[in-house]
């Protein structure tokens, strides 16, 4: 068993750890280390049990057993399925989000009851013209109809190309058609893969490949897109706010509503609800101060960076959270949410409350959300945290340490623009000449998830702080950037401690973080139009591939983080993984992925589990980058500064 320190370097979680220890309460740390060794064959992609005749193990090369399954299949082609589902699950549920969102558009459009408004009408109407829809003379609610509607279609259109594809530079959609991975409908790419690997389909293994990339573009330049465009619209675009994050924003005194998750169609109207007068009254009947509401994962991440409502933590946070005693309620959608919260809730006196008819728990309370009536609903849940507040357990005590800190969220494609140039001249002209100048050397997108079998937060922020100390500039979504914040490094005065000296000086400059927080993991999709837009500015080279650009995923442990990866990779930008993705018994397919697909798409894979050496990885990529471009040597390098401070 590891020690706390070992699990977590975040010293709230190893605070509750240690509680958890000492009341032999399981945890995920827990479950993962009764589970080694992990399966070897699953690990290395070498199992099938596609059909009936399974299931099928290859032995792994060198040694010895079967290297074939009963149908014939080799270790290429079993793997290759089995990666190709991950993408297709990682894809489905991240697009499957999105047609939620456009359900909700047209449901608000069209209903003048309806509790939610269109909060961003400026978005709405630059997204119609994109989408050659009529503007002129129209009210704004028919405009969102048709906006929802013409969204809507490209998860089952019968014909044609995603429309956003378009918005990718036209070398890059030239690269997709000639490759013949051109995503045509959301849905239809999906069902494909999953055709395409059944028994006695599809058997090479770089055709499934190709197949993989097509619904992971599919997911990043459609379903992730749709998600995060139509959210602005109807939630309000965000802006640079500040606001907290750790388990210390919880509050004992108040009624605490935890929401966590991924939709915030459910969690807006919880925003309301919990400044309703009547529920406030109610809690404070109860003796509590009054209601104070919070988030984990990406619902956390949709609240903070519209509303700067506080995170309590990311995915590894979740059960702590419960741990503390001092939360009445918390409620989930879909997405990251751990079965084992039933037990944890049932020992804490937590109310669990599912809300999706696709995401319900044995053990936890069921409240279905209904758009039709979500401020009522909403209000029915933060009334269940309110008659909940009476039943903590005097006798397990409340526990919440005493740690939280500050941050700056709210970064997107467009907010970056005016932050750089100005409200009246939105411009990436000067990272563009920063870059270009070399005072920044590139800027990497550090996402994803959070993992056990790692430290919690200590590749994400080992990683981010070794690029930013090489003037990378960092842009973080998902549990990566509340990993970053816990540690400060979502703060301008971070760039003062961690940054090079020419990053420094552009950070000081515009009085912004080192590291962007740009959203949920389905903004993931803001960092390919920020890409779009830097090349669109000019002197960067005519494609995303030219680009001094890396990504990486250090924690990762879900199939939305593969599909992600999937779709940075099809898009052109190197990427880096943590852990190797379950290929490396397949020596043909991890070959592919991590050398052959540069011919093809221009990026490859990478995988290292060494937070540093994965961001040198990266750095030498934005160096070759750099070379091909003829920019260019860095105004500053740390070789350089450190024998001037030596001396």
């Amino acid at each position: 068993m590891r020690p706390v320190n070992e699990r977590s370097m975040d010293s709230a979680a190893q605070a509750l750890l240690q509680r958890a220890l000492d009341t032999n309460q399981q945890l995920s740390w827990d479950r993962w280390e009764q589970q080694q060794p992990q399966c070897t064959f699953g690990k290395q992609g070498l199992c099938c049990k596609i059909c009936n005749m399974g299931p099928c193990r290859i032995a792994p090369e060198g040694r010895k057993g079967a290297t074939q399954g009963v149908c014939g299949a080799d270790a290429n082609t079993i793997a290759a399925r089995n990666l190709a589902r991950q993408v297709a699950a990682g894809a489905s549920a991240h697009s499957d989000h999105g047609r939620d969102v456009a359900h909700a558009l047209i449901g608000a459009a069209r209903d003048p009851n309806s509790d939610y408004r269109i909060a961003d009408p400026a978005k709405l109407l630059r997204l119609a013209a994109e989408l050659g829809i009529k503007t002129e003379g129209r009210l704004i609610n028919a405009v969102a109809e048709e906006v929802g509607l013409n969204l809507l279609g490209e998860f089952g259109k019968a014909e044609g190309e995603l429309s956003f594809l378009e918005r990718a530079p036209a070398k890059r959609q030239q690269i997709w058609r000639d490759l013949g991975v051109a995503p045509r409908a959301v849905d239809r790419e999906v069902v494909q893969i999953m055709h395409q690997t059944t028994m006695g389909v599809d058997a090479d293994y770089r055709n499934i490949m190709k197949q993989s990339l097509r619904a992971s573009l599919a997911d990043g330049w459609g379903g992730s897109m749709i998600a995060t465009d139509l959210q602005d619209i109807l939630f309000r675009s965000p802006e640079a706010i500040k606001s907290r994050t750790n388990l210390g924003v919880i509050d004992p005194e108040y009624v605490n509503v935890i929401v966590h998750g991924h939709e915030p169609v459910l969690s807006e109207m919880i925003v309301l609800a919990a400044e309703d007068p009547e529920l406030i009254a109610a809690a404070q009947a109860k003796g509590a101060k009054g209601i104070k509401l919070s988030g984990i994962c990406c619902t956390a991440n949709e609240l903070l960076t519209r509303h700067g409502i506080p995170s309590a933590g990311a995915f590894l946070h979740q059960e702590l959270a419960m741990m503390t005693g001092a939360v009445d309620a918390m409620v989930v959608d879909v997405q990251c949410i751990m079965p084992g919260l039933a037990d944890i809730a049932r020992n804490y006196r937590t109310k669990l409350i599912t809300t999706s008819p696709k995401a319900k728990i044995q053990g936890a309370m069921h409240m279905q959300f209904d758009e039709h009536h979500a401020l009522q609903v909403a209000k029915d849940i933060v009334h269940e945290a309110v008659e909940n507040f009476a039943n903590r357990d005097p006798a397990g005590g409340v526990f919440v340490p005493d740690n939280s800190a500050p941050l700056v969220a709210g970064f997107t494609t467009e907010y970056v623009s005016k932050m750089l140039g100005g409200k009246f001249r939105p411009s990436y002209r000067p990272l563009n000449n920063a870059i270009i100048e070399g005072r920044i050397r590139g800027v990497a997108g550090v996402v994803g998830c959070e993992n056990p079998c790692f430290t919690q937060g200590g590749q994400h922020t080992a990683m981010v702080r070794e690029l930013l100390r090489h003037d990378v500039l960092v842009i973080s979504t998902g549990c990566s950037a509340t990993a970053c914040a816990r540690e400060g490094l979502l703060q301008p005065e971070a760039a003062l401690k961690h940054a090079g000296e020419g990053l420094r000086e552009v950070c000081e400059a515009v009085g912004m973080p080192p590291v962007l927080h740009f959203g949920s993991c389905v903004d993931n999709s803001r960092i390919l139009t920020a890409c779009c837009a830097v090349l669109s500015e000019g002197g960067l080279g005519e494609d995303i591939s030219d680009l001094p650009v890396a990504g990486a995923a250090p924690e990762w442990m879900s199939e939305k983080a593969i599909a992600i990866g999937m779709y940075a990779v099809g898009s052109g930008i190197f990427t880096v993984f943590g852990n190797d993705l379950p290929v490396t018994g397949a020596p043909g397919l991890r070959s592919y992925l991590t050398s052959e697909m540069e011919s093809e798409v221009g990026a490859t894979w990478a995988f290292e589990p060494d937070a540093i050496a994965a961001a040198h990885l990266m750095i030498d990529r934005m160096n070759e980058k750099r070379k091909n471009l003829k920019l260019r040597d860095m105004l500053y390098s740390p070789a350089e500064l450190a024998a001037v401070a030596a001396e």
